[in-house]
């Protein structure tokens, strides 16, 4: 019996993936190419989440929070690239009458053999759609700390490993009041970006009128195992001791303890960054310099991805809630503010 040899990718390799799944996704997601960008970096990084065990390497996708009004297509998004990715999809509509055990699974007694079995939920799969988290009741969104940390749940006395590569997005509208939950900070920290999607320009609302959304396919052109090798390769982009020192100083800054801090920090923060964020940073910055082309990290990639790495882990002053500032708004401002090297 002839075993098939694993394809491994060469950097020329998957730039080509990683342009042909963006075309694709191009194609029926009109003037969100930021968003679409943005994405692909979490998918690509590779985030450590613990030390090495006996599966190998802990590390995997970073998990991204959606966050925009109805009906600028961010769930139509995460289903399109899990069409492209042909991995397996769980979509999960968080409602305030959803369990943990909706998602994570339980156990059933059956009678003809009087065992109890494990029913495993919408959690095992590659990526997972949690759309309107907000409404999940914070008991069901706790559900959600063990898979996003740890890639592992634990179903009564048993833990299961999940698949590889695992993914979570998940969606919120920032317009609800009424029957909604916010998430609290652990479980926003464990999301390595938080996107803020945009209405499109007039031009792109344009060609979405005129494009036939039900005549358009969405075909696979990679592989789960294809998404792992190219989190291989970002992750051996190299980062230099000064793009090290320069993440550093943005997390240090958010807690006032980088030295002259500007006043939106002393007015608006309550609490900073946690080291969690940094490693997060520095993963994705990684990634956005493989994706230019570079294997090398400057200080223009950490501030790309900045914002949307930080601006969910700010914990604001109620000042800064009743003015309406937001985290993206600190984070933009302590990018102005921190020196590129020391």
């Amino acid at each position: 019996m002839k075993v098939e040899q694993e394809v491994v990718l060469t950097r020329e390799g998957a730039e080509a993936q990683i342009a042909a799944i963006h075309e694709t996704i191009g194609r029926v997601i009109i003037g969100q190419s930021g968003l679409i960008d943005k994405l692909l970096i979490a998918l690509f990084s590779k985030i450590p989440y613990s030390f090495k065990g006996r599966g190998g390497e802990k590390a995997g996708c970073g998990h991204v929070l959606l966050e925009g009004v109805p009906g600028l297509a961010k769930t139509l998004t995460v289903t399109a690239i899990a069409r492209a990715i042909d991995a397996q999809f769980q979509r999960i509509q968080f409602t305030p009458d959803l369990l943990p055990g909706d998602i994570i699974g339980t156990r059933v007694y059956k009678i003809s053999s009087s065992t109890f079995t494990t029913e495993k939920g919408p959690i095992f799969a590659h990526i997972v759609l949690a759309d309107e988290i907000n409404r999940g009741t914070p008991k069901t969104q706790s559900a959600l700390l063990e898979a996003m940390q740890e890639r592992q749940v634990t179903i009564s006395e048993e833990t299961f490993e999940l698949p590889e590569p695992f993914w979570v997005l998940a969606t919120q509208n920032p317009l609800e009041q009424e029957g909604v939950y916010v998430l609290p900070e652990a479980q926003l920290d464990r999301f390595a970006m938080k996107i803020v999607v945009p209405y499109p320009g007039p031009e792109d609302e344009e060609k979405i009128l005129k494009m036939r959304l039900v005549e358009q396919e969405i075909l696979p052109v990679i592989t789960p195992q294809e998404v792992s090798q190219i989190q291989s390769l970002t992750s051996q982009v190299s980062v230099e001791t000064q793009v090290h020192r320069y993440i550093v100083r943005l997390g240090r800054m958010t807690r006032r303890e980088e030295g002259q801090v500007p006043a939106v920090v002393r007015e608006m923060v309550l609490h900073g960054i946690s080291p969690r964020s940094l490693q997060h940073v520095l993963a994705l910055a990684r990634t956005h310099a493989f994706m230019a082309g570079r294997n090398y990290v400057l200080p223009k990639d950490v501030k790309a991805i900045a914002v949307e790495a930080l601006q969910h882990r700010i914990i604001r002053t109620i000042r800064a809630e009743t003015q309406t500032v937001s985290g993206g708004q600190i984070v933009s401002e302590i990018l102005r503010h921190v020196p590129l090297y020391e």
